[in-house]
């Protein structure tokens, strides 16, 4: 994003509001219909889901990072990637009037702990 649309969302100056309030909810509800927005992806019952935001000065960006966990036995790793990527369009549509050359890279999974496959981890 531009410099002056980290600044807006920085200092709170967003003319709708509060953005990564507004996103990190916009994450968490995400999270909880996953089920619902994904074929064949089925309803799991969330214990925690927590977003956190990283302002990057140096390169005009935000970084998203959900964590979600369940005590099902499956995984919970499109959960998770669906809250980063809602989270990451509705910073978006928040700030598309002041800047809409936004662009959204590099969702993905982490590491993943449990389910059948075990545990996982990114290179």
């Amino acid at each position: 994003m531009q410099p002056a649309t980290l600044a807006l969302i920085r200092d709170g100056d967003a003319r709708k509001g509060d953005v990564l309030g507004v996103a990190r909810i916009a994450a968490i509800q995400a999270a909880k219909r996953t089920g619902d927005l994904i074929p064949l992806c089925h309803p799991i019952p969330l214990t925690s889901v927590s977003v956190d935001f990283q302002l990057i000065e140096h390169g005009s960006a935000i970084e998203c990072s959900v964590s979600a966990e369940t005590v099902g036995r499956t995984g919970i790793e499109m959960e998770a990637m669906m809250a980063v990527s809602v989270a990451l369009l509705t910073i978006y549509d928040m700030c598309k009037a002041a800047d809409r050359g936004m662009h959204i890279e590099a969702v993905r999974l982490i590491e993943k702990l449990g389910g059948k496959s075990g545990h996982w981890q990114a290179a």
